[in-house]
């Protein structure tokens, strides 16, 4: 896929296409992991630490499998996971042998404006916020297909602008202002282009190192997991890797 501008990301969808090869990782050996005991007074699974990418990574940064996710807030089976796996996945966090973050692969401007919304409270609130947008996708959609007119009618607004037209058509403005985003910061944050960028400079990223065929798409331990896009999946991987 050729590098695409953040003003291009907001203006069309983009196509879940395949560039380059998977990068190749340490390999996990399926020996069993001696689980890590987090700080006095913490948990690995309420530690959160941005990456250099901008990404967001839960747990013990240190620890022996490191689980990633590219994911869409639009994507229905992303929904599923974050539904079905979420709590199991930070009970594998909280004992040290596992780390996990989750990358944004944005594929369209409803989920272009979602990203923008979920990274707007930092790291604190990301992984809550973001399952509730999972959570909240099916009244989305409703909102969006109940006021098609008007959705329709974004493409007139400058690039920029529609995020903010967006948030506000398919309700994630209140929606965010519920899970502590003001409306103020909520209009900050989608107004940020920077960000946008830098979501778009993220999917041309994992277009370029891995053979993203569709969302939810897992690495572990930098190796893309070929046939898996459900907890059910991926639960044996993991374990196969000595969780």
């Amino acid at each position: 896929m050729k590098a695409v501008s953040a003003l291009a990301l907001i203006a069309v969808s983009l196509t879940l296409a395949a560039c380059g090869k998977s990068e190749e990782g340490a390999k996990p050996s399926g020996d069993p992991i001696a689980a890590v005991s987090a700080p006095a007074g913490t948990s690995w699974s309420q530690t959160i630490a941005q990456t250099p990418d901008g990404y967001y990574l839960m747990g013990n940064p240190s620890a022996k499998i490191k689980l990633v996710e590219y994911g869409s807030y639009t994507c229905s089976h992303c929904r599923d996971f974050s539904a079905e796996a979420s709590e199991e996945i930070k009970k594998i966090v909280d004992t040290g042998k596992m780390s996990f973050e989750f990358r944004t692969y944005v594929r369209d401007p409803i989920d272009l404006t979602t990203a923008l919304l979920a990274g707007c409270g930092g790291k604190d609130i990301y992984y809550p916020l973001s399952e509730q947008f999972f959570a909240n996708q099916a009244a989305m959609f409703e909102k969006v297909q109940g006021n098609e007119a008007a959705y329709q009618g974004i493409e007139k607004l400058p690039p920029a602008q529609r995020p903010g037209a967006i948030a506000q058509i398919a309700g994630l403005v209140e929606y965010a202002q519920q899970r502590g985003i003001s409306a103020d910061q909520a209009k900050q944050c989608l107004a940020d282009t920077g960000a946008a960028e830098r979501l778009a400079k993220g999917v041309e990223a994992a277009n370029n190192q891995y053979q993203i065929q569709g969302t939810p798409s897992f690495l572990i331990n930098g190796v893309l997991v070929d046939n898996v896009a459900n907890w059910a999946s991926l639960q044996p991987k993991l374990k196969e890797a000595g969780i």
